[in-house]
């Protein structure tokens, strides 16, 4: 297991010899180790994919996944504007480890800026434009297809831990989760990123660089939209007096979203049922959102109810009921 102790030697031994390499853990995952390590030269991050994931209750997940995100960095960098995504250095498939460059030092985590009342609506409007650039490229391809067309992990790390887990506590629910399951399945249209969260997005003014693609698979791109709006619509909850800018943030996110993709007529309200599901898998499930304290969790599951019985007819409405 790599860790801040073993990670100099590690890199000497794959070529990269660094002299007095600063090495730091990266948090904000529970499902790899993420050390940055950087000196006078370079700067890079190294991943290793666990087996086991660091929350309460068992979560197990295919270690391999690491491999899949390597891919699609390196097949989705000639499609995205440049510096978008981190480029891959190496492949260590006996230890579940690849390496890639690390954004600019001065880059700050879009989840920590949103937290601090930093709400930027261009920001929102960029990484909503860079989703739609990596449905769009892929959009019913036969090719992305078979390369990323396997669900196994995210079904492991989003179907299981976040819609299933969460049914299980609303019994009465769980016949609509299941069906919501079953049609999302149906809906292999483009590749869809898995945990398009503000916790992976790196912003540099107005550059944005999108991280972490483990869970990437050929599927339903309304799984995507929902995942950001739901952190928009919790950090409503969280911190209600930027409820507005946070409503800004999500609407600018769509309309750029929406500005690049081909027009469906499901995809909004499919985003909707996804996002009542996944707002009650992050007080309900298997990774509760570490910020939402005191009555937040409440109010969140009450909403998030609501939201999957009696759904908007769009996503602006979702953010106006908030």
């Amino acid at each position: 297991m790599l860790t801040v102790k073993n990670a100099a030697a590690y890199l000497d031994e794959r070529g990269i010899r660094l002299a007095a390499p600063r090495i730091s853990e990266l948090g904000g995952g529970v499902s790899n180790i993420v050390l940055l390590v950087e000196s006078e030269t370079i700067r890079l991050v190294v991943k290793q994919a666990m087996a086991k994931l660091r929350v309460e209750q068992e979560w197990l997940a295919d270690r391999e996944r690491i491999f899949r995100e390597a891919a699609a960095l390196r097949q989705l960098t000639p499609h995205l504007p440049e510096g978008a995504l981190p480029a891959v250095m190496f492949e260590d498939r006996e230890n579940f480890t690849f390496a890639m460059s690390a954004a600019p030092a001065r880059s700050v985590c879009w989840k920590e800026l949103l937290l601090a009342g930093e709400i930027q609506a261009r920001t929102a409007e960029r990484i909503g434009g860079l989703l739609a650039l990596m449905a769009s490229v892929s959009w019913r391809d036969a090719a992305w297809e078979s390369e990323f067309g396997d669900q196994t992990v995210f079904v492991q790390l989003r179907i299981d831990p976040y819609y299933r887990a969460a049914a299980r506590k609303h019994p009465d629910l769980y016949p609509r989760a299941a069906q919501l399951i079953e049609q999302s399945g149906t809906r292999r249209v483009s590749l869809t990123h898995g945990d398009w969260s503000p916790k992976n997005f790196l912003v540099d003014g107005d550059h944005v660089m999108a991280i972490d693609f483990e869970a990437i698979h050929f599927g339903d791109p309304a799984f995507d939209t929902a995942f950001l709006l739901n952190h928009l619509a919790l950090k409503s909850f969280h911190r209600p007096q930027w409820a507005p800018l946070y409503a800004e943030a999500a609407d600018a996110f769509w309309r750029g979203y929406l500005a690049g993709v081909p027009r469906e007529p499901w995809i909004e309200q499919a985003t909707i049922e996804h996002l009542g599901w996944l707002m009650l898998a992050r007080v309900d499930g298997k990774s509760p959102a570490e910020y939402l304290q005191g009555t937040a969790p409440d109010r969140v599951r009450r909403f998030a109810r609501d939201l999957i019985v009696s759904p908007p007819n769009s996503v602006l409405e979702v953010f106006g009921r908030l």
